[in-house]
């Protein structure tokens, strides 16, 4: 019995060593390094609530709702009250699908600022006068250029109008934000190719009459889809503008996730 014993001891044995172990996972040592920052956003993108009141947006933007969750980082009210809903390091739910230039995923790389705004009225000089400051802040502390104050409408042709015609763009710009067309404007060249500055200033070229509808709506006030006298002469100083600007910076973002 013994002798028996023994033997299926060795026969086990053997058949142990020539079955090779199971692969284990590599072990991770930490090694932290200086060498780093956050992940950050670059773009700043403005929205309006198209609602009755900052109070019934807020609702909204702080709930599930039938349309599906959406939030942003502030809200700012008609009165000029503003709100903070989303800490600017966390990714709000604003942009959707959307594009800008080289960005498919703008709710990581943006900050997103609603307005309270039905889409039919003006914008109220409160209003402006508090999203001017926050601006300011905004792209002091997080180094965001300024000229990357951009609209939903201008991400988004196809899906979004807002801000709509009505906001005052210029106003910005005389405040140092977004990009803006200076006077007097030169004329464009012979054979200026219209569609290239457009995609060089970062629309969406997908749907030509829907980014043509947005480009009026942010340069010309309305929302025509069809070229424009002067257009060729804004987009040719915008192109000037931007082929001045220094290079950016590769821009590093996390894997994109599925956006409501």
């Amino acid at each position: 019995m013994r002798a028996i014993a023994l033997a299926l001891v060795l026969a086990t044995l053997a058949g142990c060593a020539t079955t090779p172990p199971p692969p284990r996972e590599p072990v991770v040592a930490w090694r932290p390094s200086l060498n780093h920052d956050a992940r950050s956003a670059v773009v700043i993108v403005l929205h309006q609530t198209e609602m009755e009141s900052a109070e019934a947006a807020l609702l909204t933007l702080q709930t599930r709702n039938s349309g599906g969750r959406v939030s942003a980082h502030y809200l700012i009210g008609d009165d000029g009250a503003l709100f903070q809903l989303v800490d600017e390091g966390k990714r709000a739910w604003h942009a959707g699908a959307s594009r800008w230039g080289g960005l498919s995923d703008l709710n990581s790389a943006s900050i997103g600022i609603e307005l309270d705004n039905d889409g039919q009225e003006p914008f109220s000089d409160a209003q402006i006068a508090t999203l001017l400051w926050l601006l300011d802040d905004i792209t002091s502390r997080l180094d965001i250029p300024k000229h990357l104050v951009i609209g939903h409408g201008d991400i988004a042709p196809t899906r979004k109008r807002d801000p709509s015609a009505l906001f005052p763009w210029k106003r910005l710009a005389d405040a140092g934000y977004g990009l803006w067309p200076r006077a007097p404007l030169a004329p464009a060249p012979a054979g200026f190719d219209r569609w290239a500055a457009m995609r060089l200033v970062g629309y969406d070229l997908s749907d030509p009459d829907a980014a043509l509808r947005a480009f009026h709506r942010h340069y010309r006030g309305n929302e025509e889809s069809q070229w424009l006298p002067g257009d060729a002469d804004i987009l040719f100083d915008l192109q000037r503008q931007l082929m001045g600007m220094p290079e950016p910076l590769p821009l590093i973002l996390p894997t994109p996730t599925p956006t409501p």
